[in-house]
């Protein structure tokens, strides 16, 4: 959850500058985010992983800096999308100022998926990190995290396949409930 909220926090942030500051700013921050595009996300944590070392609380940021460009290309969309809309013409033909538009008007009505979004981010953030402990980056043992569990339990496939098949399963269960919860707020939000 923590590397949901990381992911949504910078997302949200270069989502608002580049829909709200103009065409510059825009362009400057949808270029940043190309770059961190043309990186595949799992990639990127590794690299971050490698230049700040491993552990779980560095994993974490590197999965929450990770999924950070595609909630805000996701957040600048929305949010381009709702300025462009009736009611924000109207407070602005009305007088209003441009803050009050932006928290009063837009902000509610974009960051609206957000809680979708996060959900949804869940479940890739928990693979995402299990992957990372996985291949020793992330948390260690005797720390109870799946991918450390996967790991140490690879070498004994043979004899006890247990070992694996449940955190592998919960893993995925996991993964699976958030998305399926994500997808319920999501109808939900829909047809309210």
């Amino acid at each position: 959850m923590a590397a949901t909220l990381i992911g949504l926090g910078l997302g949200a942030v270069l989502g608002i500058i580049a829909g709200m500051l103009g065409s510059i700013v825009d362009f400057t921050v949808n270029r940043l985010l190309e770059v961190m595009f043309a990186f595949p996300g799992l990639l990127l944590a590794l690299l971050f992983i490698m230049v700040f070392g491993p552990g779980p609380a560095t994993a974490t940021l590197a999965v929450g800096l990770a999924t950070a460009p595609g909630y805000a290309r996701i957040i600048r969309a929305q949010l381009v999308s709702v300025r462009s809309s009736a009611f924000v013409e109207a407070a602005t033909v009305l007088g209003r100022s441009r803050t009050r538009i932006l928290v009063r008007h837009i902000l509610p009505n974009t960051l609206a998926p957000l809680l979708v979004l996060g959900t949804l981010g869940i479940g890739q953030a928990i693979i995402w990190a299990a992957a990372l402990s996985y291949l020793g980056l992330g948390a260690k043992p005797p720390a109870a995290e799946w991918g450390a569990m996967l790991s140490a339990g690879r070498t004994y496939l043979n004899t006890a396949v247990w070992m694996s098949f449940f955190p592998g399963l919960f893993v995925v269960l996991t993964a699976i409930s958030a998305t399926v919860l994500g997808r319920a707020i999501e109808r939900r939000l829909r047809h309210a």
